[in-house]
């Protein structure tokens, strides 16, 4: 019996002349589209009006989209050289090339959403933030796949009996599949924010869910880092590499959130404590 599993699989779905679909690509159009279905699933069951939905899509998915580009361009470089693209900003467009960064996509949704929140709803940030992150969860857990069909972004040799044999990269050895990891903890994420809001109500609490999320994702996404190869070659002599530099804030952001948001009334606490409070102003 073997203690590793050969992965061969082809990256790319079907190819007729010049078009190409791939697995990745597919597999990141599920994901907006499912966190989509699972923000709108919310909004109807607060009766929020019916352009919330349409225009969270738009302003969501291309934040999303440049912000990941952007990210990986900017972060990560390109063939080793972390310059490469400050040196050629012009080859920044090439989506089609590959090379986008979830800690990328992560800021410019940031960016999306403040937008969104500003202009649309005109809801406090954090509002959409604590319903918007639910589905991301499981868009998250949809791109690592993405990433595993690419033969992509694994780890370290291992002897236990799931590790992957990336063949397709050129490896000989059983590597740590990270990919799957991740897949896992953003299921996990997916079904702590889910419960947190349908059945504890937790949206009472303003930033609650949002900050459980990014401990969730980017503390494990921080821990999982060790075992994982370097994405580029300036990573390798780092003490902690540059996916682990990128979620400390996060993190940090997270811890702050929710011990706020547990220090803080609940929205339920607070309509409470003033419907009992006498109104000293009114008239005798």
């Amino acid at each position: 019996m073997l203690n590793y599993i050969v992965w061969n699989v082809n990256p790319e779905i079907f190819s007729v002349g010049p078009i190409t679909l791939r697995w990745y690509g597919l597999l990141w159009g599920l994901a907006i589209y499912a966190a989509f279905l699972v923000v709108i699933r919310i909004f109807k069951n607060e009766n929020r009006p019916a352009n919330w939905s349409d225009k969270m899509f738009f302003y969501g998915a291309i934040s999303l989209i440049i912000g990941a580009r952007l990210g990986h361009c900017l972060f990560y470089g390109a063939d080793g050289d972390f310059w490469y693209y400050y040196k050629n900003p012009l080859e920044m467009i090439k989506v089609w090339e590959g090379g986008l960064s979830s800690h990328g996509g992560a800021l410019g949704l940031l960016i999306g959403m403040w937008l969104y929140s500003k202009h649309v709803t005109r809801k406090p940030y954090l509002y959409i933030l604590d319903r918007l992150v639910i589905g991301v969860a499981i868009g998250g857990a949809l791109i690592r796949l993405g990433n595993l069909m690419n033969s992509e972004i694994y780890g370290e040799v291992t002897s236990m009996p799931w590790g992957f044999i990336f063949v397709r990269d050129g490896q000989t050895e059983p590597k740590h599949p990270t990919q799957i990891y991740e897949t896992l903890y953003c299921l996990i994420t997916f079904a702590i924010t889910m419960a947190m809001y349908w059945k504890y109500k937790a949206y009472r609490r303003q930033g609650l869910i949002f900050g459980v999320f990014l401990i969730c994702i980017f503390l494990t996404r921080f821990m999982l880092e060790f075992i994982k190869n370097p994405q580029e070659i300036f990573e390798a002599n780092m003490l902690i590499n540059m996916g682990q530099i990128l979620s400390l804030p996060l993190i940090i952001w997270g811890l702050v959130l929710i011990v706020r948001a547990l220090r803080r009334p609940s929205a339920l606490e607070d309509f409470e404590r003033k419907k009992a409070t006498p109104n000293t102003n009114k008239k005798s």
